[in-house]
């Protein structure tokens, strides 16, 4: 057996000095502007979020449990002329140096290295490359239980980066503190066309991840060998304010100095993020926790903030390899007090109990509302809008009510277009807790398999290690807890790569669907679709639910294969946001003949009713518990969302192929802007569906 290690008489190269600043590539991002950085997602300054609904606690990189480097704060005192630009860095940055733990004695040479960008690491380390040597040689009996701690173990050489200064480092001294520069910045659905076309880009990352590439064009081998290694090295932010697009977080690549930083459970140094706002550049910070003497070696912990042993081992299963993981793969749904934690991170006050409000059956109810299409589009005689939201009847609005508390003791007769709770429904990981209660803890067959990257990591492992080893399919679609459109969504067959997205924001990650329903475009071939249908919630008790009866298709633009993950006109279906990307629209009265043409064994009609059964089902386990565990029972809620699904290919009980729903997401407030266009009565239908009870003449189908 083979080992390697400074400590136990390998043979090791020189130390490499560092230049007094790498080479930077320009950074790229999607829409070519500078973007604010963030802390990694454990170490959050409050300036920064990563999740609508659920922001993870702790801190940054660097550091660990039982490092002992959180110190104390003791603020810089500031005074004369130098006092003055640190209290201005400080209002800046202050927020971000906290969050991260960045003991305060640091922050003035910070300042100064920062605004002269002084890069002086090159006079404290070295980058030393470590050769293996034969264990039986060495006859050494704890080089085994060195090698398991090594982040790359293997037969490749290491690199470590040591402390080269004679004199050492103290961490007491408020100039050892020091920046890192970032080699690549980039959005992982750009990340081939980078390497592709940015000049010098791949051969620097090839040589920085080990990789053998000596070519001067770009190769689809190399390319691809890099972006299977980037995710052993990729650090992650991303904005917190912006479009949803700008908000898509952001990967980057440590220079060659940062990354050969190795990991360690008792680290020496911590490292965070930092975007210095006067120039617009985001900066790694590298600071000691202890005094080091010459040639120690810099450490950190990949898996800094986690101090549960079994996610631990998770988490750092991308350096270090951990076999099959012995945990059960079930995922039941959560307690009680996870749904109750969800209420308060929520911050929703459930209504008290009122009576369901009676009116006059001719009254004309005033409607207050925020959204533009519901202005441009009701024109039913018995509703009216009013600019003033304490005379309105009906509250139609855009984002999220909170205070149904105060609503149902004050103003119980007021209508609104949202329940209480409703997020169990529309938020990922919910959907995917609540239809467990249809399914058992495999789910539903009409969801596909999904397992929750914060709570249910280790199960996910295990699932994927059983699949893996029984030659099984093992693609897997990444996604937001709290967003639509396919934003910040991934398919992956790496298990390292789904590991570390769970790094960037909350997610959750599903089985990608293999094998579905495709539909034949003249023009291109056998495609992916999807369909969306609007679904009316009128009350939960008793459970009213309707369809509207036109729905509308999304197809891809390439010929679907099981290649090119991330060609996203292949694989994807959202084009409508797209610029520059064609859109294909067919209504539904001519998909529906297309479709029984490809498939005429498939009737439309049997093939929407199993859709609606699946609807019907999500609804009822839904609401099958009183809230925080279900969808509020409030008679004065109603609601309107879109329900996207797919169709696959399956096998029933009795042997037959069939084409099994599977529920993809349920859209809270939906863009409406093609029912409108198309369909002008539609927000009349709806209107009249949700809050007069009248449904003759209206364009909806009752389905429980």
């Amino acid at each position: 057996m083979n080992s390697f290690s400074a400590v136990h008489g390998a043979s090791c190269s020189p130390c490499t000095p560092l230049s007094p600043k790498p080479q930077q590539l320009s950074p790229t991002v999607s829409n070519g502007r500078p973007v604010a950085r963030r802390a990694p997602p454990r170490r959050l300054p409050p300036s920064f979020s990563v999740s609508p609904r659920r922001v993870p606690m702790g801190g940054g990189e660097g550091g660990g449990s039982g490092s002992g480097w959180q110190q104390e704060q003791q603020e810089p005192a500031m005074s004369g002329d130098g006092g003055e630009d640190l209290a201005a860095f400080v209002a800046l940055h202050g927020a971000a140096l906290r969050a991260s733990c960045v003991p305060a004695r640091y922050w003035e040479s910070l300042r100064r290295k920062l605004r002269g960008e002084v890069f002086d690491a090159g006079d404290y380390f070295g980058i030393m490359q470590v050769e293996e040597v034969d264990e039986e040689e060495e006859g050494d009996e704890d080089m085994e239980e060195e090698l398991k701690k090594k982040p790359n173990p293997g037969n490749e050489p290491c690199f470590k980066v040591i402390v080269t200064n004679e004199n050492g480092l103290q961490a007491s001294n408020p100039d050892s503190i020091f920046l890192i520069d970032h080699a690549w910045t980039y959005r992982v659905e750009h990340a081939r066309q980078q390497l592709l076309h940015v000049p010098g880009l791949l051969h620097r990352m090839a040589n920085l991840m080990r990789i053998d590439f000596h070519g001067e064009i770009p190769d689809e081998g190399s390319i691809e060998q890099v972006l299977q290694e980037m995710w052993k090295y990729n650090q992650t932010y991303q904005l917190s304010q912006g479009t949803a697009e700008e908000k898509v977080p952001v990967w980057y690549v440590m220079d060659e100095f940062g990354s050969r930083i190795q990991h360690s459970d008792q680290p020496s140094f911590a490292t965070a993020p930092l975007f210095y706002m006067p120039q617009q550049i985001a900066y790694t910070v590298l600071w000691p926790l202890r005094d080091l003497e010459t040639g120690e070696e810099v450490t950190r912990d990949y898996a800094y903030g986690e101090r549960d042993h079994l996610i631990r081992k998770c988490v750092l299963l991308p350096w270090v390899s951990a076999g099959v993981l012995d945990v059960n793969c079930f995922t039941p749904e959560p307690s009680d007090e996870h749904y109750q934690a969800i209420l308060a991170e929520n911050k929703e006050k459930l209504p008290i109990a009122i009576n369901p409000p009676v009116y006059d059956k001719d009254k004309v109810f005033k409607v207050f509302t925020d959204i533009q299409q519901v202005l441009n589009s009701l024109t039913h005689p018995r509703f009216v809008f009013t600019d003033n939201e304490r005379e309105a009847d009906i509250l139609y609005n855009f984002s999220h009510f909170k205070d149904y508390r105060k609503l149902s003791e004050e103003r119980p007769e007021v209508m609104l277009n949202q329940f209480p709770c409703e997020s169990l429904l529309t938020v990922k990981d919910c959907l995917a807790s609540i239809s467990r209660r249809a399914g058992g803890p495999d789910g539903p067959r009409w969801l596909p398999r999904t397992f929750n990257l914060q709570t249910e990591l280790p199960q996910f492992i295990c699932y994927f290690q059983q699949r893996e080893r029984r030659g099984e399919d093992n693609h897997w679609i990444c996604k937001p807890w709290n967003l639509a459109r396919s934003l910040d969504t991934h398919i992956t067959n790496s298990l390292n790569n789904i590991i570390r997205h769970r790094e960037s924001s909350p997610k959750v990650v599903c089985k990608y669907i293999e094998n579905p329903v495709l539909f034949h475009r003249e023009e291109v071939g056998m495609v992916k679709f999807d369909i969306r249908y609007v679904v009316l919630l009128r009350s939960i008790k008793p459970l009213k639910l309707y369809i509207y009866d036109v729905f509308w298709l999304r197809f891809s633009n390439r010929a679907f294969s099981l290649d090119d993950l991330d060609d996203y006109e292949k694989h994807f279906t959202v084009m409508n946001y797209a610029p520059g990307v064609t859109l294909k629209q067919v209504h539904c009265e001519e998909f529906i003949p297309m479709f029984e043409k490809q498939y005429p064994e498939y009737p439309w009609t049997t093939v929407q009713a199993n859709i609606f059964k699946a609807f019907a089902e999500l609804f009822e386990v839904a609401s099958a518990k009183p809230a925080p565990l279900g969808i509020c029972d409030y008679p004065s809620s109603r609601a309107i969302y879109a329900i996207d699904l797919m169709l696959k290919w399956d096998t029933s009980r009795d042997g037959k192929r069939i084409m099994q729903p599977q529920i993809l997401e349920v859209n809270f407030n939906p863009d409406c802007d093609r029912a409108c266009k198309y369909h002008p009565t539609f927000f009349n239908d709806v209107f009249s569906t949700l809050f007069l009870d009248e449904t003759k003449n209206c364009h909806v189908t009752r389905i429980v």
